[in-house]
């Protein structure tokens, strides 16, 4: 051992069985591990394990390389006096421990080489032994690129599947192909994994390989993989890379053409599709056809260009009949044909029957019978002609007929098995009869010159002509086999004692009605009420007048024609002059009356007499 004996850090697992087992040994043991793997980047540490015999020192230690040319290369040099490290490209990534071994810094995979340890021991001669440093690299996850292309069947080569590369790998990995993740293996003419290994200047490795196979119609769902296998630590190891699938050309086998909506549910004026499907890859080429007696008749040029669809625009009955769909893959230039009956479902020839067809009366019945064809069943409906449903079946029985009965009755066809189609026929009912008046405005209340509206309603069948006993304006309107004239006319004398005649006629017969004129007395009294309400509220305006004046004559806001009062003192009155004396009995409540401009009450004796004077 070192110095006679060997550090305690060295009694590892090999040393010690040279301790405890080999301790009778008679010669110098060197002991390395075979292999040393490391990480590319890492540190690699080598240990060199020596044994001599009767505890002997160490005369020296040499660590050395093995090169390329089979040459060694010292590395270190030790004995007691100190440690010598040789000048090599090793330099400044060396270092030793003190149990002599070798470490190894920032491995490359030049790095991977024979190391060997020597040990010199005097008299027991010298020992040494190697140890192989496996530098590796793990390397990156597999790319894999299928073709691009896509690939036939009937392809005259094998075709190229799909391509794989690693990256970045030491030592150098292989990779190997599956499908559906089971291993391809090589077969002569049939398949082929030719690969490329490729080292970087960095020292790694790059592997790729291509995988080639023929390929059937099964494989249009098959998936790929490949996977690079590399050895870690003694240990196989392997990285997958995804699964891809590869677009396989086909001929189509089957053909599928189906109608949309269901042909069973087409009815006249529906969209329908023709819809084309082959289970081919690419696509085929379509065509559509139209079977006319025995041709069929091209329709390619309708439907829509490379996508096996025909568009019918508002089918009809004509458009019955077997569509026709051919594919044809332009591969192997195969054809199939499918067909499909297209049935498009309608109503026609809605027509309505009525009994008696003769000219109806009123009193008379009448049964209305409502028939259609259809390639299915038909349900029937009536309803009036305000869409009231009437009756369920395809016949209407009316009886007693009269001219109100008169109408429009609809009969609606239905197809209860396809929603939607129906179809209505209109059939009008007309009751013939002589006219009758069913509405006059008489009597009627007027008043002298004023203008009035003469109302005359009848109901006929023909339309009748409505005349007047009289001359006005005459407006008329009509609905059906009702009319209603109006007379516009100005109330005389003469029409308030005969009044008016309506006279409606038609080829069936006359009908006429008086329309009597009367003095509207309510109007008139109600005129008379006017007039003595005016009198009265004249009179009420006069009186009320009157008092406001005598109110202020006695204020003496009114002088009444004369200067002033006469002095009760003055001389007696000339003869020429008329006095007339009006005395008062009520000088109390004169005397509170009859005041001064300025409110002074005046004495009695001023207010017991009145005087007028008469002469002017």
């Amino acid at each position: 051992m070192a110095g006679g004996r060997r550090p305690a850090g060295l009694a590892l697992g090999w040393g010690c069985c040279l301790l405890l087992c080999c301790a009778a040994a008679s010669k110098l043991e060197i002991s390395m591990p075979a292999v040393v793997e490391v990480e590319m980047g890492a540190t690699a540490r080598i240990e060199c394990n020596f044994y001599i015999p009767e505890n002997a020192s160490y005369t020296y230690i040499d660590w050395f390389y093995v090169d390329r040319s089979n040459r060694q290369v010292r590395l270190y040099h030790v004995t007691a006096s100190g440690v010598l490290e040789d000048d090599t490209d090793y330099k400044n990534r060396l270092s030793l421990g003190e149990d002599k071994a070798l470490s190894i810094s920032a491995v490359t995979p030049q790095d991977a080489r024979t190391f060997m340890c020597q040990v010199g021991a005097g008299s027991y001669g010298v020992g040494e032994n190697s140890t192989e440093l496996s530098v590796y690299k793990v390397p990156t996850t597999p790319d894999i690129e299928p073709n691009s292309g896509g690939i036939s069947v009937h392809s005259s080569e094998i075709p190229e599947i799909a391509r794989c590369v690693s990256k970045n790998s030491f030592p150098p990995p292989n990779i190997t192909w599956h499908k559906n993740g089971e291993q391809l293996h090589a077969q002569e003419n049939q398949v082929t994994m030719p690969s490329t290994l490729t080292r970087e200047s960095s020292g790694l490795y790059t592997v790729s390989s291509t995988l080639y196979a023929p390929v059937t119609r099964e494989d249009r769902l098959s998936r790929f993989h490949c996977t690079v296998h590399y050895w870690l630590r003694g240990q196989r190891r392997a990285l997958d890379s995804q699964a891809v699938k590869v677009n396989i050309f086909y001929p189509a086998e089957h053909l599928k053409l189906k109608v949309v909506p269901s042909s069973t549910l087409v009815k006249e004026g529906d969209n329908v599709t023709l819809v084309c499907e082959a289970d081919g890859n690419p696509q085929p080429v379509f065509s559509f056809f139209k079977k006319n007696l025995d041709e069929w008749q091209e329709l390619t040029s309708l439907a829509e260009p490379d996508s096996g669809v025909l568009r019918l625009h508002d089918v009809k009955k004509s458009s019955n009949g077997t569509y026709r769909c051919q594919s044809l893959d332009l591969d192997d230039m195969s054809q199939i044909e499918e067909d499909v009956d297209l049935v498009v479902n309608y109503i026609e020839g809605v027509h309505v029957k009525m009994e008696p067809s003769s000219t109806l009366r009123e009193g008379d019945s009448v049964t209305l019978s409502c028939d259609a064809h259809s390639p299915v069943g038909l349900k029937y409906q009536w309803r009036d002609d305000k869409g009231k449903k009437l009756v369920e079946g395809n016949q209407l029985f009316l009886n007693n007929l009269t001219f109100e009965t008169s109408n429009t009755f609809s009969c609606k066809v239905m197809a209860p098995s396809v929603p939607g189609l129906e179809q209505s026929k209109e059939v009008s009912v007309a009751v013939e009869g002589k006219p009758r008046i069913v509405a006059i405005s008489s009597p009627l209340y007027v008043r002298q010159d004023e203008v009035v509206n003469l109302t005359c309603k009848a109901i006929a069948f023909p339309p009748p002509t409505v005349q007047w006993s009289i001359n006005g304006t005459a407006h008329e309107y009509v609905d059906k086999q009702h009319v209603a004239s109006n007379l516009t006319v100005r109330v005389s004398h003469d029409l308030l004692r005969a009044g008016a005649m309506c006279r409606v006629s038609n080829r069936l017969g006359v009908s006429e009605k008086h329309i009597q004129l009367l003095v509207d007395q309510k109007s008139a009294a109600e005129s008379q009420g006017v007039i003595i309400v005016a009198i009265i509220v004249a009179i009420l305006v006069v009186a009320v007048l009157g008092a406001v004046i005598y109110f202020l004559h006695k204020k003496g806001k009114i002088p009444c024609g004369r200067a002033g009062k006469q002095d009760i003192t003055k001389p007696e009155a000339r003869k020429d002059k008329i006095v007339v004396e009006v005395k008062s009995d009520k000088l109390s409540e004169e005397a509170g009356l009859l005041q001064g401009a300025n409110g002074e009450k005046r004495a009695a004796a001023d207010q017991s007499e009145k005087y007028i004077d008469l002469r002017n």
